[in-house]
């Protein structure tokens, strides 16, 4: 598999030395302590954002008797697990993966789950749901589903999350917007608010002009270059305009670069305490959702991301996936244990691995910064939307290249691909895409007489699917809806 534009033009780094180097293979990936790090501050910078979303979204939210979450404890714990698991991941992983809190996830908990129990009860079914999950790792079923997949799927995979990822860079800075009233137009989105305005809009559109010159250049830490240019260049713009537009973080110098954590949220959370506030049915329902987005938004980031470092072997398998995903796995239950809500891999790893990162050292400099983080927020949360958000179009572009891979002149891959690829952007989930992938591969496969060629797992996972897309209705004729 071809690496990224960033990396495969720049000279092979010298051979291997010391321990560091041979325990993550870092020579031997092709890779340097340079762009190690270059890629894990690249990463850290796309999901810092994180430590402001989530609070926003656990904390506006209320759970059956009226409680709300503390923001202030909900950034350390945010901050807290994202730093231990995205360590873990890189010392037991050895891959470019960071985690932290799920979006997406954290909404379905937010409002979803704990309007029905308590706030400690929600965070219990998270963790039931990250041992679940830990326990199809250790029976080896998710890696099997993993390995069942056919190549030109997982090449659709990266594809799709590469428009994906772009698509939500787009929608972070505010350069595509929903139309306010899209029911009386044909048209769901549009450009800006209309057209583009503002010093923040300046920022975004100078920031993915600045990155795909650099890239287009070969010029080494060309995305990191660009997110602290444009920091800098929207912390100038904020001091001397008046600017009230930036999002969620605004580049405002702090007051004090420190600010002390608050561990309070720590092992708040009650297992078992669901199956007394609704009935046992609903509490299936609910863990199922949570599983089966998990399992596929970490499936698909994992095959994204690690093909596009390059690093998935000759039968395009993830190396050291048991491991990876057991881990994964434990960041769930980590997320839940301490109330950030289930933590899972970030797809925005794909902007280290555009940076360069090749191995799990990477991830040590993102969970070190995760750690400053927990007491440096005020200082590290300076960096808006518009000045990280070119980085994830510019890895769109990168991901985007592994179309060429997959075989378009047969439909019966073709069109699950394409499915795959469109259906993740279009509807802003990883999960929809493969979902709509496997059921399509599946039906074409039984409808040209090929059935005894799709693995049994991907039987098992498209009829999933067809209850996941179908939980509504299936709500309803139970009547838990």
């Amino acid at each position: 598999m071809q690496t990224s534009t960033t990396t495969k033009n720049e000279a092979p780094p010298a051979g291997g030395g010391g321990a560091v180097d041979r325990f993550f293979r870092i020579s031997e990936r092709g890779s340097t302590y340079a762009r190690e790090i270059r890629g894990g501050l690249a990463t850290f910078f796309t999901m810092a954002y994180i430590l402001v979303l989530n609070p926003i979204i656990l904390g506006s939210a209320e759970d059956k008797f009226g409680q709300q979450l503390d923001p202030t404890q909900l950034a350390t714990a945010t901050a807290l697990v994202a730093a231990v698991m995205t360590v873990i991941m890189g010392v037991g992983g050895n891959l470019p993966l960071a985690l932290a809190a799920g979006l997406g996830l954290n909404a379905v908990v937010a409002f979803q789950v704990a309007p029905l129990m308590s706030w400690d009860d929600a965070m219990g079914l998270i963790v039931l749901e990250g041992l679940l999950i830990c326990v199809l790792v250790l029976t080896g079923l998710r890696e099997a589903v993993m390995h069942a997949i056919p190549q030109a799927l997982k090449q659709a995979i990266s594809v799709g999350i590469g428009l994906f990822i772009a698509l939500i860079g787009f929608v972070d800075a505010g350069f595509v917007t929903r139309i306010p009233d899209a029911a009386n137009t044909t048209v769901p989105v549009q450009l800006g608010t209309g057209n583009l305005t503002g010093w923040p809009m300046l920022v975004f559109c100078l920031g993915v002009l600045l990155t795909i010159v650099l890239l287009a250049r070969k010029v080494k830490g060309a995305i990191l270059i660009s997110i602290v240019l444009m920091t800098v260049l929207a912390v100038v713009i904020n001091e001397l305009a008046t600017v009230t537009n930036w999002g969620l973080t605004s580049p405002t110098l702090p007051d004090g670069p420190v600010a002390a954590p608050d561990f309070g949220l720590l092992g708040e959370f009650d297992v078992f305490g669901a199956f007394g506030q609704v009935s046992i049915l609903t509490v299936v329902l609910l863990v199922f959702t949570l599983i089966l987005s998990d399992f596929f938004d970490t499936m698909g980031t994992v095959v994204g991301v690690t093909a596009e470092a390059g690093l998935l072997d000759e039968r395009g398998q993830v190396p050291g996936l048991g491991r990876v995903l057991l881990i994964d796995g434990a960041a769930a239950v980590a997320g839940g244990a301490s109330s950030a809500s289930s933590a899972t891999t970030y797809i925005e790893s794909a902007a280290g691995v555009g940076e360069g990162a090749r191995t799990g050292f990477a991830s040590i400099v993102t969970g070190g910064l995760f750690t400053l983080a927990l007491f440096l927020t005020p200082l590290l949360t300076i960096v808006p939307l518009q000045a990280a958000s070119p980085a994830l179009v510019a890895v769109g572009f990168l991901m985007m290249t592994q179309v060429r891979h997959i075989d378009w002149d047969r439909f019966e891959l073709a069109i699950p691909a394409f499915l795959t690829i469109a259906v993740m952007p279009f509807t802003y989930s990883i999960t929809n895409g493969i979902g709509a992938g496997f059921i399509a591969y599946v039906v074409i496969k039984a409808c040209l007489g090929k059935a005894r060629e799709v693995h049994w797992l991907l039987w098992g996972t498209a009829a999933l699917f067809l209850l996941y897309f179908a939980i509504d209705p299936v709500k309803q004729a139970l009547g838990l809806s």
